[in-house]
């Protein structure tokens, strides 16, 4: 990115593992990158880790970036930012807001509705290449103003902001639900007698073969379910009790759920 300046108004774990995604994938440099936050310890630990600038104003911050993230709680006072960035910010300085359940309406209030806006809803996988964000816009911002930026911790899928919130109850948490899954196909295996270890590395193996195989030949699950599963098999057999199970509906309900706080967030606002 070309010299651009990047201020993080917060420097939570949400906050740190953009930075070090940024830093670690050379999308910014740490000199391109400053942040305050209310938590001097903190601030503390981003500089020593990663040798961003934490000790400017909020001001200076502000007047120099051309990204301006805010990365703070949903309960925090967002008018008081506002105030300052509208204050201190450029003009054509980009908003972009990791902050849950605030809509684009509301961040225009706060910060100026003229200035380009761009709601985000950051991977957790940040550290991987993998996992998708959910990027919704205002009117006044463009991709290419904040593109670059966002690929530096993974990869950008670009919504309708109406969808924002199904997108962190279903994309966001998801890899929730995968960490779950392991982990009982795991306590699975070490009931039938595995050693836990050997159990630990097959579900791994097995997942991520399953998701290569997926993305190789192109096929439906249910396809390949087909094609693993002779009548009446040892497969076959596992997957009637699963079919049993309240496996399906329980994910489904989960996902709902999910969604169903994201939205009560921005109520809240």
């Amino acid at each position: 990115m070309a010299q651009k300046q990047i201020h993080f108004i917060g420097g939570g774990q949400m906050a740190e593992a953009m930075i070090r995604a940024c830093i670690a994938n050379n999308t910014l440099s740490a000199d391109e990158i400053s942040v305050t936050d209310v938590n001097e310890a903190r601030l503390q630990l981003l500089s020593d880790k990663y040798k961003v600038n934490t000790g400017s104003s909020q001001e200076h911050g502000l007047s120099a970036a051309s990204i301006i993230v805010i990365a703070v709680r949903p309960q925090d006072d967002l008018a008081v930012l506002g105030q300052l960035v509208q204050q201190h910010a450029a003009p054509a300085a980009t908003i972009v807001s990791i902050v849950a359940g605030v809509t684009i309406a509301q961040l225009g209030g706060y910060f100026g509705a003229e200035r380009p806006i761009v709601r985000v809803i950051p991977n957790t996988l940040t550290d991987t290449g993998y996992g998708y964000s959910g990027v919704a816009l205002n009117t006044h911002a463009a991709r290419d103003q904040v593109e670059e930026f966002l690929l530096g911790f993974g990869k950008v899928q670009y919504l309708d902001e109406g969808y924002i919130d199904i997108f962190t109850g279903y994309g966001v948490a998801g890899p929730n639900y995968i960490y779950y899954f392991i982990e009982s196909l795991v306590d699975a295996g070490v009931l039938a007698g595995l050693p836990r270890e050997q159990a630990w590395n097959v579900a791994l193996e097995n997942m991520l073969g399953a998701v290569t195989m997926l993305r190789q030949t192109g096929m439906h699950p249910r396809q390949l379910l087909d094609i693993n599963n002779s009548p009446g098999g040892v497969g076959m057999h596992g997957l009637y009790e699963l079919n049993n199970s309240d496996f399906a509906a329980g994910l489904q309900r989960s996902v709902l759920a999910a969604v169903k706080r994201t939205t009560e967030l921005g109520v809240k606002k």
